[in-house]
């Protein structure tokens, strides 16, 4: 298991509003103390008040912004869709996109980083709480969603570049989601060492297989 370095907090601010420029500072701070305290403790055990004194501020301003536990959870989850933004590797701003590259880059670019430190640190909680937190699989299936509608709207675009029309983007884009996450579970759960040939060869036979039905998407 790969050592997390130790969290470094800034001196506490003076109180009082804080300057539009220490927002971004304040959030991103609690998220990644918020997101130790959880590794360490686990969805349930985690406590706030550890949480905002190792974060060097007040409860009040931790719930200004996330009102629950489960709200400051699931800006954990957002900042790391946001950091690693999966889909800008669909490749739909460099040109005519192909609908085989976009879903084989995307899908490598996912599992890659979902299998790697904080990503996977979370995913285990995920799944070691989820039948005590049922908050915490609202949460997943949120970010599960945003994932499908990023993928149906490729589909879309690469149904009139490719002119090959797609009665049911949103669906076929369901199925590679969840394509891509069941071998994630899969791996992740039995804690086995997946290398980069494996990975990159799993995608291109799942890919290669999906497409073979696009005649009847």
């Amino acid at each position: 298991m790969a050592v997390r370095k130790p969290v470094k907090v800034e001196p506490s601010r003076p109180r009082g509003r804080p300057r539009p420029e220490d927002v971004a500072d304040i959030e991103d701070t609690l998220l990644t103390v918020a997101l130790q305290e959880f590794q360490d403790q686990g969805y349930g055990a985690a406590s706030v008040t550890k949480i905002v004194k190792t974060a060097g501020m007040s409860k009040t301003t931790l719930y200004s912004r996330y009102p629950s536990k489960e709200h400051l959870f699931r800006a954990i989850l957002k900042r790391q869709i946001e950091r690693y933004s999966p889909w800008a590797s669909l490749g739909v701003d460099s040109g005519s996109p192909s609908l085989e590259e976009g879903l084989k880059a995307y899908a490598n670019s996912t599992l890659k980083l979902s299998l790697e430190n904080d990503e996977l640190a979370v995913n285990h909680l995920i799944y070691s709480e989820i039948h005590r937190f049922p908050e915490l699989g609202v949460a997943a299936a949120e970010r599960t969603e945003i994932g499908i509608k990023r993928i149906a709207d490729f589909i879309r675009q690469c149904a009139v570049a490719e002119s090959i029309p797609c009665k049911d983007p949103d669906g076929v884009a369901e199925v590679f989601i969840h394509m891509i996450r069941g071998w994630y579970i899969n791996v992740m759960l039995s804690k086995r060492d997946v290398s980069d040939l494996q990975r990159k060869q799993w995608v291109e036979r799942a890919v290669r297989t999906l497409l073979l039905a696009r005649p009847n998407w």
